[in-house]
């Protein structure tokens, strides 16, 4: 009684699988659609056209043959400031001298960002001025005023972080 009760389904081939070329539909409308999935029934339903198009055969690709790990690529040597030592097995090694300079510029340029970053988080805790910073001509509306402290208390917090991250960055540094 249970077999009764299933319905009979018959193996479906679809165009793909029989190996015929699937018709290409323009369907139009907002959005135009462009498919191949619809039935001829459907396409007419649905006023759609058949697009002409070339047979489009995919192929597989040529096997890819594995890259030689046997021989690392060297770069050329460097000639100047950045000069760098031959190294055993490819590596490349930066000459004492160099890196110290190096190092000493970077020190420089942090510290002159440092000094920036805290001038601008010092002007603004000064406009903040501990939360009731002074109300301007344009922030009639007390909304305005409040959105521009949040602004402000936003603005100190990052200016803290980056302060923070430069501090970090200096202590990286050897002196």
């Amino acid at each position: 009684m249970a077999a009764a009760a299933l319905p009979c389904v018959a193996p479906q081939i679809t165009w793909a699988q029989a190996g015929e070329a699937r018709p290409v539909y323009r369907c139009p409308g907002p959005p135009v659609l462009y498919t191949d999935s619809l039935t001829p029934e459907a396409a007419r339903t649905r006023q759609c056209q058949v697009i002409d198009t070339p047979a489009i055969t995919v192929g597989a690709g040529a096997p890819r043959s594995p890259a030689p790990a046997a021989a690392p690529s060297v770069p050329p040597p460097a000639t100047g400031q950045g000069a760098a030592t031959s190294a055993p097995r490819g590596e490349t090694r930066v000459d004492p001298a160099v890196q110290r300079s190096r190092d000493v510029q970077a020190r420089l340029i942090l510290e002159g960002e440092l000094r920036r970053e805290e001038a601008r988080l010092e002007a603004l805790r000064r406009e903040f001025a501990g939360g009731e910073p002074e109300r301007r001509g344009d922030e009639r509306n007390y909304a305005r005023y409040l959105q521009r402290v949040d602004e402000l208390r936003a603005a100190i917090t990052r200016a803290e972080a980056d302060v923070a991250a430069i501090r970090r960055e200096l202590s990286r540094l050897a002196p």
